[in-house]
């Protein structure tokens, strides 16, 4: 008789800080370095990782995850990460690039969306809200598929996260949070035979402050 597959734990992490974290500009898929505050919370996440058993570490290709990545891996004596485009940030067109400060004078509507990480904001060239998650669900369950029974550590960013814990939660896609995940904070799910659920697993946040 064959036995069922177990569930594959995942660790969906924020990556470190950038100058553009902190300066308040909308990064989407333009690639931005960490900042030496970044470097450091990668280096504090490898920390406070070293015990969780991960079998792989996965990223979005972006350099501010793939950065944070390739500093844990190492310090947890794992080899080079993975990549997946599907754990990308979210693609905000037009406003790539653009400082906040500078939103709040020409387009307030949009800062408003943002501030809000209003999910059903519409960013003009960027993705719309379904290709947004339908990606985000499809490269966890392909993680997933390929480490069933194993722990994981997966790079990303934070409106993916935003991704995640709406379904888990069981909300609507469009449903506002309220909240952001910060630099080096961390969701735990299960994904098992492609279905994304919760776990109990502790969550991990790594403190912003130098």
């Amino acid at each position: 008789m064959m036995t069922c597959p177990k569930p594959a734990l995942l660790c969906l992490t924020r990556h470190g800080e950038t100058d553009w974290n902190q300066q308040g500009i909308l990064q989407g898929w333009t690639d931005v370095l960490l900042n030496p505050l970044g470097r450091r919370q990668a280096r504090a996440m490898a920390g406070s990782f070293n015990h969780q058993g991960f079998s792989a570490v996965w990223s979005s290709p972006l350099m501010r995850a793939r950065e944070t990545a390739e500093i844990v891996a190492p310090l947890i004596r794992l080899s080079f990460p993975k990549f997946h485009n599907g754990l990308m940030e979210r693609h905000f067109g037009v406003f790539q690039g653009v400082p906040k400060a500078e939103l709040a004078e020409f387009n307030p509507v949009v800062l408003q969306l943002i501030l809000k990480r209003n999910p059903d904001g519409y960013f003009e060239g960027g993705e719309s809200m379904d290709e947004f998650a339908d990606r985000v669900l499809g490269a966890l369950a392909d993680i997933g598929s390929a480490h069933d029974g194993q722990r994981v550590l997966v790079i990303t960013h934070g409106w993916v996260m935003d991704v995640v814990t709406r379904h888990i939660k069981g909300l609507p896609r469009k449903a506002i949070l309220n909240m952001k995940r910060k630099n080096g904070e961390s969701l735990w799910i299960a994904v098992h035979q492609g279905i994304i659920t919760a776990t109990h697993e502790p969550e991990n946040q790594v403190q912003s402050a130098a």
